[in-house]
């Protein structure tokens, strides 16, 4: 591998995990504050159109045509699950 390609996979991993974090942590704000919401049909419609446009715009700009780039980006997207999962854990109470 060049030195380029190790560069872009590296930015595209990077790049993943940002959009991971924007989208499992907005999904996360939604749930906790549209739940509650009188108007939580709205929380949760507004909140999926924003995150899968954020998710499908940073892919496609990350992607630059090469199935590479996606494969990373998926890859640090899924990192950025389970830190926003991890983030956001509660603490069990149990005796």
């Amino acid at each position: 591998m060049s030195e380029i390609s190790i560069m872009m996979i590296t930015i595209a991993v990077s790049a993943g995990i940002i959009l991971g974090l924007i989208f499992y942590g907005g999904l996360w704000l939604t749930i906790t504050k549209g739940l509650p919401s009188k108007h939580a049909h709205w929380w949760f419609l507004g909140s999926f159109w924003l995150r899968l446009g954020i998710a499908f715009g940073g892919f496609y700009i990350v992607a630059q045509g090469e199935w590479e780039n996606i494969l990373a980006c998926l890859a640090g997207f899924m990192i950025g699950r389970v830190a926003v999962k991890m983030l956001t854990r509660e603490t069990s109470h149990a005796a």
